[in-house]
């Protein structure tokens, strides 16, 4: 399995031999001008909410490219609506099998619409598992009681935090989410693409390793794997 981060919540994750692109917001970030996104040709596109900055290169990906949209009722709808008409709904609570293995989608507090001003429905957060590895995809999450369900299901072997605060959960209650999850390695992720949500990756990175926890927080860019 193998993670790339594309800047913000957008992440890359190539897991047996599919790709899977999360809540792409490239081409107006200014922090990832040199991810040639038109280069990207991935099989999947999960969505986990509506906001601009989980949303906004969704179709010029989909023009590019044949994916596949994974994403709420309403939001699938949408893209239907829009002439992208390759989508799968999943709401929370629900899960798929795919050739590359599972997508579980979860609860997420966070207020949710389309760029247009639609009702987006329930944000989401996303488990998937594959190649005998899971991880945890929080998309714009608070804290919450719900995900220490997950490990009644699955053993993480990483998740995907959002560490910025303001419209997210901080460092802080990322450290108390991985707990609730059972996992030690948090990968970060919306922090420092608006000055609202820069954040001091030392101060950061000590907390977690106070928690007895792994922040990685990723070039944009970098790859790592699993």
């Amino acid at each position: 399995m193998e993670l790339t981060f594309l800047g913000h919540a957008c992440f890359l994750v190539e897991v047996n031999k599919a790709k899977l692109l999360f809540d792409p917001y490239i081409s107006p970030n200014p922090l990832a001008q040199a991810i040639d996104i038109d280069a990207l040709k991935p099989d999947y596109l999960l969505l986990s909410h509506g906001h601009y900055d989980h949303v906004a290169d969704v179709e010029r990906i989909c023009n590019n490219h044949p994916a596949t949209i994974i994403a709420n009722f309403e939001m699938a709808n949408w893209y239907q609506r829009k002439g992208l008409t390759r989508t799968l709904c999943i709401n929370p609570g629900g899960k798929r099998q795919f050739g590359f293995g599972t997508v579980k989608a979860v609860h997420e507090p966070h207020a949710s619409a389309m760029p247009d001003g639609s009702y987006a429905g329930c944000a989401m957060g996303f488990v998937v598992e594959g190649e005998g590895k899971a991880f945890y995809f929080g998309g714009d999450t608070a804290l919450h009681q719900d995900i220490k369900q997950i490990p009644l299901f699955y053993q993480l072997d990483f998740a995907i935090l959002p560490v910025g605060d303001v419209f997210t959960m901080g460092i802080e209650e990322a450290l108390y989410a991985a707990d609730y999850m059972g996992t030690e390695k948090i990968i970060g992720m919306h922090y420092d693409s608006f000055p609202s949500i820069a954040i001091n990756h030392e101060r950061a990175k000590q907390l977690a390793t106070a928690s007895g926890k792994e922040l990685i927080l990723m070039n944009i860019g970098q790859t790592i794997k699993f």
